[in-house]
């Protein structure tokens, strides 16, 4: 068998990896996108949308809903795949949340390129390529299939696929794929992306079983988190300094999906638990709000901590003075609240969405506090401003002073650290593992991940380009 790797290779995002057999099946592991737009444009450029035939491939496994992992499947279905989506029933209904909401965005995408080639018959090109709209997602979604954690399902004659919790956002697994050819069964391993241990609202990660092949994340492969102890004693914290010392707002951009609702949860805890003074939580994202409706619907797949807090509340994320808004006007609205309050809006790395408004119409007040809570290109305008001291920043091609004070924590990140990432890997045989690919994650945090499997005894070590090949 040969197994490619189209995506998350060498970098964080767009996490593909097509697994083809000797019997010509071919099983597409993730359809994600890359959320560096320069890199997707020139993919797509160099290659096309897939840099092989979507009519050819048999089935997709999708470890998690995020964007990166899952945001190309309507594409696919476009390029002539016509099977199904198999993977665990949070993950549909997130998928389905996400993917509607990357349609509506590329129907906006759309009208703006059009507008500025309305003079071209010619400006559906390159541009537009890689853009699907409501009817493509409806398509998609129509084939997903779910499956039960730890069932293991049979989808090819001599061929199996486990899904195995992986923590990081609701639903996720880690997916075990075992395989009989030439009479002798092989067994692959691929992390997704692997959740952290002892965090919010998730459970900890499964080990994956002993596996002949490991593709594994590595995204924080050269450090651990920073931020540690209880979430809501650091928000508690931060909070009492922006909100009840300066008086003044808390912006704290954030991921709808996944980020949001640890968020909500650490206030509604912050304020069962400890007397501190009622401050007005706006949530300014449509889509935060439907998702976390299908964190409540799901909420048996949550750790035992959350649910036990559930039964003493009966609520997860709702709380006095929590107000989720729907309109933009609402939401322009906001920006200059007059009492102290706290924004959450997406996205969560400041590139597009409500919160580049409430960002621009905050930096430059020095009462106001940015607090980063994850990931950022470093294209946006979070990874600007996580990058350092910075004077001044364009926003909406408008340059705006920094006088606001920028902070970052990462207790909300769901990816594992360093010592989660070896915990992972340690639960392979180095007798039995043949080889370990490295994904997900940047080249400098892989090379220094794989010393350190190399000295804790694992041997053979790869580190794929995109669209390298290897035979298994």
């Amino acid at each position: 068998m040969k197994l490619s790797f189209y995506g998350a290779a060498r970098r964080v995002t767009g996490s593909m990896f097509l697994l083809e057999l000797d019997d010509d099946y071919r099983i597409l592991i993730d359809c994600g996108s890359s959320l560096n737009d320069t890199k997707e444009r020139k993919t797509v450029k160099e290659y096309g949308i897939f840099p092989f035939d979507a009519s050819m491939v048999n089935v997709v496994f999708l470890t998690h809903a995020h964007i990166d992992h899952s945001g190309q499947i309507p594409n696919l279905y476009q390029a002539g795949f016509e099977g199904q989506v198999l993977c665990t029933n949070p993950t549909i209904d997130l998928s389905e949340l996400l993917l509607y909401d990357a349609a509506n965005l590329n129907t906006r995408i759309a009208k703006g390129i059009e507008k500025s080639h309305k003079k071209s018959k010619k400006w559906k090109s390159i541009e537009t390529q890689s853009l699907y709209f409501d009817k493509q997602v409806k398509n998609a979604i129509g084939n997903f299939v779910p499956l039960a954690y730890n069932q293991r399902f049979r989808f090819k004659d001599d061929g199996y696929v486990t899904f195995i919790q992986a923590g990081h956002l609701l639903g996720a697994a880690h997916i075990l794929i075992e395989i009989k050819e030439d009479g002798r069964w092989k067994r692959i391993g691929f992390s997704g992306d692997l959740g952290r241990r002892n965090f919010t609202l998730l459970p900890d990660p499964m080990p994956m079983p002993e596996v002949d092949y490991l593709i594994m994340e590595s995204t924080y492969g050269s450090r651990n988190h920073k931020d540690s102890g209880e979430p809501e004693l650091i928000l508690k914290e931060i909070i009492e300094e922006a909100c009840v010392e300066k008086a003044g707002r808390l912006i704290i951009p954030c991921f709808s999906v996944g980020r949001t609702q640890c968020l909500l949860y650490t206030l509604n805890k912050l304020y069962e638990k400890y007397n501190i003074k009622p401050i007005k939580v706006f949530t300014d994202s449509p889509l935060a709000k439907s998702s976390t409706k299908v964190y409540e619907k799901f909420r048996k797949y949550l750790n035992k901590e959350s649910k036990d807090f559930y039964e003493d509340t009966e609520s997860l994320f709702d709380f006095a003075n929590l107000e989720y808004l729907e309109t933009t006007a609402e939401s322009q609205a906001i920006s200059t609240h007059a009492e102290p309050c706290i924004i959450i809006s997406s996205s969560g790395m400041i590139k597009g969405g409500r919160i580049e408004h409430h960002i621009e119409k905050n930096i430059e007040n020095p009462y106001a506090t940015i607090l980063l809570v994850g990931f950022a290109t470093e294209d946006s305008i979070g990874g600007k401003l996580m990058s350092g001291e910075l004077k001044n920043i364009v926003i909406r091609n408008k340059k705006h002073e920094v006088n606001a004070k920028i902070r970052k924590i990462d207790i909300f990140s769901g990816h594992g650290g360093l010592d989660d990432l070896i915990y992972f890997a340690k639960n392979q045989s180095n007798g039995k593992l043949k080889k370990v690919f490295l994904v997900h994650g940047d080249l400098d945090a892989m090379i220094n991940f794989r010393q350190i499997l190399l000295e804790d005894g694992f041997s053979d070590i790869e580190i794929p380009e995109e669209n390298q090949t290897y035979e298994l």
